[in-house]
């Protein structure tokens, strides 16, 4: 069996170069000819050997499929053509097999014993490879249209797909008449087929169509690595698949967006165009999926929040650096607030206040001038200047010198230092976004100095407290955890050893476990002084963003001398933990926008409440009822405008205020109000005692409540 299948390696390799040599157009002269139909007869034989070892029993490979049953076969076969022996049916909507584990290209021959499953549109890694394939196709229309663009990359993604190009950047214009020509392209029905070249082939083969930046992505391949290429007719693309077997099988897509991203990420690289797009296997999902894009375009904070009037942007002020509108500023006065009080009164935090700046020294001590200066906004020259100061980018090395401005024993700890911190980070222009990436905010910081004895302990409690704060908010389902860990082969990142680094992970990552928390682990992404838990969330867009950062810090008391004294009376160093309760104020805002659609819980609301008297005659009494909201701290507001009642009514609806109070005559005799609200519509009439009464509970207790009427 083993010299069937190296016979059969063979055959395929001789085919692979032949089509290469084909497709270059090269010619191998009588030899060459004389090799390829050895070849053909060769391959025929082969399968008349195959179906006469079969009828004899010889079996060469089973194959068990989804279901459990098992396929037996004499020969070596595609994963196409086994979904052909499954049922015809199965092969027209293959887009890829599953095998062993890992998804494959329909392409791909199976010679040996194996689990098999035939992915379609109705498996999320089959649809990833429609998407994949469309993408090739938005790069080969990209080249038709504008055949000066350079190609760079083109995966898929949970949304749909992306290819990023060195191009003058595209307009909806031009997203609409590349559609037009992928159109062109998919009926045109080209065959994907896979082939591969050795590295210098293919560096030679990249560079000749002038190609940049796949050349370098060859040349940081390793060494033993299959580079491999597809084509569809006479466009070609380095990637490793899987794709369709044709591009006919792309049923539904559509480009919904383009903008800059720089090459591999990195702001000291090319910016280059990328487009978005997504693709359906029917065109009543791509009809629901656009439907849902206009929905989450509604959520997007950085249209909504300028809509609901709570911040905006000036271009003369600077990128990243929002104004918070007088209704933003009360949402983040009420979060702040709130989360100052529940960490001093509840989780045994006391306040400190620190510069907003500090001189270079400082950094130096701590280390972030090592490794975090290119984030930092510098004030003056290295060079010239005898003082360099900077604006502080976290206030961790601060509250250090709060600490050593007393000598503290081992039954002090731990201190919980908390402040409500403006920070500054020197964040890229390309990396703006509404309140989400700005160079300056606010965050909930806190340091905790702790005995090593103490640390796991505390630990638990700053993930307690984090949960606490995402649950209070509602967000507790839309959060992710992750254990955030150093890259052991980019030491110069970091500070201290290997095995204070894996001691560690461990301890955090036996917290996660016993607190059962579900979580990812990802390399090179803790801090240069220790791993983090990090919780994330998902912008409407699908974007994850940091919102949650609890660090452990074995390492950093050392270098700024912070010591406590042991019930020996000898110094030792604390550990720290350096964590946020809610994270940036200015991300949690826009986070609350998208996820409420502006719909807030009415504790964290602007205007809680809008008095709409039915006439003039009732202001005075409208006045009033506001007063009388406001001595309970209800945020409320009168809306004295000579409007008909059903033009304020609907007014206060868009403007999502949670409640509206109607008076007029009757109300006014009876000492009443006649209660609407968002969450069920007309509530009938109330004393005002009542009235406050409940909503002052709710207020207290930050009760979320559900809508159970759409007006």
């Amino acid at each position: 069996m083993t010299l069937i299948r190296s016979v059969w390696h063979t055959l395929q390799a001789m085919e692979r170069s032949s089509f290469h040599n084909e497709r270059e157009g090269k010619k191998g002269g009588t030899a060459y000819d004389t090799s390829l139909t050895l070849l053909m007869k060769c391959k025929g034989f082969f399968y008349v050997q195959a179906r006469i070892w079969k009828k004899k029993g010889m079996i060469i490979m089973r194959i068990m499929l989804k279901d459990g049953s098992v396929k037996e076969y004499g020969q070596p076969m595609s994963a196409y053509e086994i979904a052909a022996d499954i049922s015809e049916g199965l092969a027209r909507v293959a887009c890829a097999a599953w095998v062993d584990g890992k998804v494959v290209d329909l392409r791909t021959v199976i010679d040996k014993d194996c689990e098999l499953s035939i992915l379609t549109a109705n498996d999320q890694e089959g649809l990833r490879v429609i998407r994949h394939t469309a993408s090739h196709v938005l790069a080969e229309a990209v080249k038709r249209l504008f055949p000066e663009a350079k190609l760079a990359i083109g995966p898929s993604i949970d949304t749909g797909y992306y290819y990023d190009f060195e191009h003058a950047p595209f307009s909806r214009e031009d997203l609409d008449k590349l559609e037009g020509e992928m159109k062109k392209i998919i009926k045109e029905g080209r065959k994907l087929e896979k082939f591969t070249l050795p590295r210098e082939e293919a560096i030679k083969f990249m560079e000749e169509k002038k190609e940049p930046y796949k050349v370098e992505l060859i040349r940081d391949l390793p060494e033993d690595a299959e580079i491999s290429f597809y084509s569809q007719g006479d466009f070609v693309d380095l990637c490793a698949g899987p794709h369709l077997m044709s591009t006919k099988g792309i049923k539904a897509f559509k480009l919904t967006s383009s903008s800059g991203a720089y090459w591999r990420g990195k702001s000291e690289n090319a910016m280059l165009q990328r487009i978005y797009g997504t693709a359906f296997n029917k065109k009543e999902e791509l009809a629901e999926y656009l439907e849902y894009l206009d929905n989450i375009k509604n959520r997007d904070h950085n249209k909504l929040g300028r809509e609901m009037e709570l911040f905006t942007t000036v271009d003369v002020i600077g990128q990243g650096l929002p104004l918070l509108m007088p209704k933003g500023t009360k949402m983040v006065q009420t979060l702040q607030r709130w989360i100052e009080d529940l960490e001093d009164n509840e989780w045994g935090y006391v306040r400190t206040k620190t510069p907003l700046m500090a001189k270079s020294d400082l950094y130096k001590i701590s280390g972030h001038w090592d490794h975090y200066k290119d984030g930092m906004f510098v004030l003056g020259d290295e060079d010239k200047d005898k003082e360099v100061f900077a604006l502080r980018p976290m206030t961790c090395p601060f509250q250090y010198y709060v600490y050593k401005a007393t000598q503290h024993s081992y039954r002090d700890l731990p201190i919980r230092y908390g402040e409500t911190s403006t920070l500054f980070r020197n964040e890229d222009s390309g990396e703006m976004h509404g309140l989400t990436r700005v160079r300056q905010f606010t965050i909930s910081e806190g340091h905790l100095i702790v005995r090593p004895d103490q640390m796991v302990e505390e630990f638990k409690g700053c993930i307690a407290l984090a949960k606490h704060v995402m649950t209070t908010l509602g967000l507790q389902d839309d959060i992710t955890w992750h254990l955030s860990k150093w890259d052991p082969d980019n030491k110069e990142k970091y500070i201290g050893e290997p095995e204070v680094w894996n001691q560690t992970e461990q301890h955090i990552r036996d917290i996660l476990v016993e607190l059962e928390l579900p979580f990812t682990e990802e390399a090179g992404e803790a801090a240069f002084y220790g791993p983090k838990v990090d919780i994330n969330a998902k912008n409407v867009y699908g974007k994850e963003d940091t919102m949650i950062t609890i660090q452990w810090d074995a390492l950093r008391a050392e270098q700024v001398d912070m010591y406590y004294i042991d019930q020996n009376g000898d110094k030792v160093r604390p550990y720290i933990i350096h964590r946020t309760s809610m994270g940036c104020y200015e991300r949690t805002l826009a986070w609350l926008i998208e996820k409420y659609a502006g719909k807030f819980p009415t504790w964290l609301c602007p205007e809680q409440v809008r008095i709409l008297p039915i006439s003039e005659k009732y202001a005075e009494y409208a006045s009033k009822v506001e007063k009388e909201l406001k001595k309970n701290g209800i945020l409320a507001t009168t809306d004295n405008r000579s409007e008909k009642i059903g033009y304020k009514i609907r007014e206060t609806r868009i403007a999502k205020v949670p409640y509206m109070l109607v008076v007029g005559e009757k109300e006014e005799a009876a000492g009443l109000v006649s209660v609407r609200s968002r969450f069920e519509g007309d509530e009938g009439q109330k004393t005002l005692e009542e009235f406050i009464s409940r909503i002052c509970e709710e207020i207290r207790t930050k009760e979320i409540r559900r809508e159970t009427v759409s007006e």
